[in-house]
């Protein structure tokens, strides 16, 4: 599918959400906050970083939601020796057998796929995080002189493991500025651990349709561009991420005690483009503010740096948003 009608797309975006959540839902207990992210970084054509202890279904709900939109699936394990070359590919010699005549010829990576899970990214060495990132970014790789295009849809969600920290190379701020969304994984509650336990230790082995294909997604991505905005919702978008910043003349009390650095521009590009996809989403074709609202938390929770007195007081990044929000009333709503 080539070219949706922007209204018909609003429905198709909703009706697929509804059926991605319920086919996910045979497969995945839970978790709809972090399908729902997981699912407005990917429209919005863009990646997203996930946080949470081991064994929460990272890798099946990746892999899960690849096989129902019709996408290639990879997983790398990022390890201390791992080489850009690992992930990206390398030119290796071969020889023609009629001719004997030897050549370079380019064997691609695991990078060269539709959905990529980067399994604890912070386990490997900057040279080879960088070579990640770019690829992310320029959405292309070069190996000597030639440069190798990805494949469209390309999207990435890096995963990193919040306990163990030794031995590990945190990813730099101006790098975890390149994902759209941070999103945390909390360990499911008791009524949905129970039906993990029941699901999983029997034989039943569910099986899930495919919904979408990358052409109709791409489609949906253009679709996104086009949801419309209102000045008021801009305005708001853009008061909230100023507002993080200490040296700003409206910024809170709180966050000149606690926040070393705040947000840049890129944060709020993706509060109203997550907010354009959320407004698809629920079958709107317009942007409201509580669509802002709910994406402070990802968006802005790894663009924000404490300073010692945060750290002294236990406060956290999220703690500093909340209250940020509390203090900063959406303007009403107005008919877009």
């Amino acid at each position: 599918m080539e070219v949706i009608d922007d209204i018909k797309a609003a429905e198709l975006m909703a009706e697929s959400v509804d059926r991605i959540r319920e086919e996910l839902g045979k497969v995945i207990i839970g978790q709809h906050e972090v399908i729902n992210q997981l699912l407005i970084a990917l429209f919005s054509n863009a990646h997203c970083f996930m946080e949470g202890v081991p064994g929460l279904a990272k890798t099946l709900l990746v892999s899960s939601l690849a096989r129902l939109m019709r996408l290639e699936f990879k997983r790398i394990q990022f390890t201390p020796d791992l080489m850009p070359a690992d992930i990206i590919g390398t030119d290796i010699v071969q020889e023609d057998p009629q001719t004997g005549r030897r050549y370079f010829e380019f064997f691609r990576g695991p990078l060269f796929t539709n959905i990529l899970l980067a399994d604890e990214i912070n386990r490997t060495p900057p040279k080879t995080q960088a070579a990640l990132l770019e690829a992310m970014q320029e959405r292309q790789v070069t190996v000597g002189p030639k440069t190798y295009k990805l494949a469209e849809p390309f999207f990435v969600l890096a995963t990193q493991n919040p306990i163990e920290q030794e031995g590990t190379y945190p990813l730099p701020e101006a790098q975890l500025d390149r994902f759209m969304l941070n999103i945390l994984v909390h360990y499911p509650n008791a009524v949905d651990e129970l039906e993990i336990l029941k699901r999983t230790t029997g034989d039943l082995e569910p099986e899930i349709s495919p919904i979408l294909d990358a052409s109709t997604i791409l489609a949906l991505q253009k679709v996104v561009r086009r949801v419309p905005v209102s000045d008021h919702v801009f305005a708001y978008a853009l008061e909230v991420v100023r507002r993080t910043r200490p040296h700003e003349k409206n910024a809170p009390h709180f966050v000149k005690e606690w926040v070393e650095v705040g947000a840049g521009p890129r944060a709020g590009q993706y509060l109203i483009l997550g907010g354009k996809v959320r407004a698809l989403m629920h079958g709107r074709f317009y942007v409201t503010t509580e669509d802002i609202n709910y994406l402070a938390l990802p968006v802005l929770r790894h663009r924000i740096i404490t300073n010692f007195n945060a750290d002294v007081e236990g406060v956290r990044n999220d703690d500093i948003i909340i209250n940020l929000l509390k203090e900063l009333p959406p303007p009403s709503e107005q008919a877009t």
